[in-house]
C-alpha cells in the first residue's frame, strides 16, 4: 500500500469556497482513482490543512501529486509526497 500525502495552507476568507470545491470536484475525482483504498482529512489549523490517501500501488497513487490535481481557491499546496505504508495496525 503507499500513500499520498498532501500539506497545504488554505486562505480563511476562501476556505468556504475552497470546501465547495474539494467536496464537489476533488473529492470524487479522488475516490473514482484506479487503486483508491481510503481518505483522511485534518481539520485545517491556523489555516494549514494535511491530508492522507492511500492506494493499492505507487504508480495509482502518483497521478495525485499533480498540484492542479488539488486546484481550489485560496488553496496553496506546500508539499505532496508519495510513501510507501511501512506499518499499519
Amino acid at each position: 500500500m503507499h500513500a499520498v500525502t498532501i500539506n497545504l495552507t488554505i486562505d480563511p476568507v476562501q476556505a468556504p469556497a475552497a470546501a465547495a470545491t474539494f467536496s464537489s470536484d476533488i473529492l470524487p475525482k479522488v475516490a473514482a482513482a484506479p487503486g483508491f483504498q481510503g481518505g483522511y482529512w485534518m481539520e485545517p489549523v491556523a489555516g494549514e490543512g494535511f491530508g492522507i490517501v492511500l492506494f493499492d500501488d505507487a504508480d495509482h497513487a502518483r497521478p495525485l501529486t499533480a498540484d492542479d490535481f488539488w486546484q481550489a481557491p485560496g488553496v496553496q499546496i506546500r508539499s505532496i509526497d508519495v510513501r510507501r505504508v511501512a506499518v499499519a495496525i
